[in-house]
């Protein structure tokens, strides 16, 4: 393969650095953000950090550029999946090359893009030195994306509180540089049930806790098949409606005792038209009046929903400014959907223009021996480029 970018180079030597973090989600990712904002103070960044509630953890928001609305924003998640029990031929955490590919855990998923938008600073800060830089570049580093995007929210509410306050923004997920307009969302709940143990003969003494939770699972499956029958014929989604699923289900000892707990989880990736604020009210409604009826023989019966993750879909926007400008970049003007989730939504709902595109194909994502393309990378570093142009204009 020709590498034909000037900035390849410079955006390998990234990525090997950043794939030496171990920032797998259960642990800290702050020595990267501590490497990451040392280079982006280099070259002349103003950063700020905005740390998770236990200070573990921390989103990083830089920009290099005049201080004007109306800028761009880089968006990566810095965490990566466990590679526990997955079959590495080589250390995940050391970045190795094979047969043109760039091996190691986050090279696709989604360092190698963050090495890609990083390689650039000084391209953007040389610019702006120049006077040349009309608007300003963002950079958001993200935590823990892969454990239900918790980190991005803080950073992007810090963003729109300030200035100056972007209007685009590119999340770099593995695209094949293509220009992702849309995609589901990430909605999960785990309900527990508290009953009260007793023979199974008395009824009336006790609740059992899984005979309870029966009616809500049901409520679920039924709320699954209305969201089937209600995607539009030319939704462009596979499967083409939003998806419920019951993962796990808990409860129980013994057929001839009363279950005194139960437990299961529930799990929607939304298309962008299905209403999950409604789908939770509905299950918390069902959830009171069920709890009502089991306290009767069991005072102290209780019913818990816990909303483990809200991540809104991401819905293609009419003649979006972010699809516009990605498509001049990359000169992709197909239309391109996926049923994973980003952070994209997020951004989205807080009123930016947004689009998924970035090196790598998600095929590669969590798989054991992960890897880019370097081809991917000298696509992105030429994107980059090119943005770079369309900021001084």
């Amino acid at each position: 393969m020709t590498q034909t970018h000037p900035h390849l180079h410079t955006a390998r030597a990234i990525l090997n650095r950043l794939i030496a973090f171990d920032t797998t989600s259960r642990n800290s990712n702050l020595e990267l953000i501590d490497h990451v904002e040392a280079m982006l103070t280099a070259a002349g960044a103003r950063c700020q950090r905005i740390v998770s509630p236990d200070g573990a953890k921390a989103n990083l928001h830089a920009f290099i550029g005049p201080d004007i609305d109306g800028g761009v924003v880089l968006s990566g998640h810095t965490d990566v999946v466990p590679v526990d029990g997955q079959n590495w031929t080589c250390d995940p955490f050391d970045m190795i090359e094979r047969d043109n590919r760039l091996y190691g855990r986050g090279t696709c998923d989604m360092k190698g893009f963050i090495a890609c938008a990083l390689a650039f600073a000084p391209a953007f800060a040389s610019a702006f030195a120049a006077g040349s830089l009309k608007r300003p570049i963002h950079f958001a580093l993200s935590y823990d994306e892969e454990v239900g995007c918790l980190g991005a929210p803080a950073m992007i509410n810090s963003i729109m509180k300030q200035s100056p306050k972007p209007a685009i923004v590119f999340v770099g997920e593995p695209t094949n540089m293509k220009v992702v307009t849309a995609h589901k969302g990430l909605f999960s709940m785990r309900v527990c049930v508290q009953g009260q143990a007793g023979h199974s003969s008395l009824v009336n003494d006790g609740a059992c806790a899984v005979t309870h939770a029966v009616p809500m699972m049901q409520y679920l499956v039924d709320a699954a098949a209305n969201m089937k029958a209600a995607a539009p014929e030319d939704s462009p989604f596979d499967p083409p409606y939003g998806t419920l699923t019951i993962g796990r289900v808990q409860g129980g000892v013994a057929a001839n005792i009363l279950a005194a707990e139960a437990s299961f989880d529930t799990l929607v990736r939304p298309a962008p038209w299905d209403d999950t604020d409604a789908l939770e009210t509905g299950l918390r409604d069902l959830a009171g009046r069920i709890e009502t009826d089991m306290k009767t023989g069991a005072p102290r019966a209780s019913i818990t929903i816990d909303t483990r993750s809200d991540v809104p879909a991401f819905s293609r926007e009419p003649d979006g400014a972010a699809e516009r400008l990605a498509r001049q970049l990359t000169g992709d003007n197909a239309t391109h959907v996926v049923s994973y989730g980003t952070e994209a939504g997020q951004f989205q709902h807080a009123g930016l223009s947004v689009v998924v595109c970035g090196p790598g194909s998600i095929s590669q994502a969590h798989q054991p021996d992960e890897f880019i393309e370097i081809d991917q990378m000298d696509q992105c570093c030429v994107f980059m480029e090119r943005l770079v142009a369309h900021l001084e204009r």
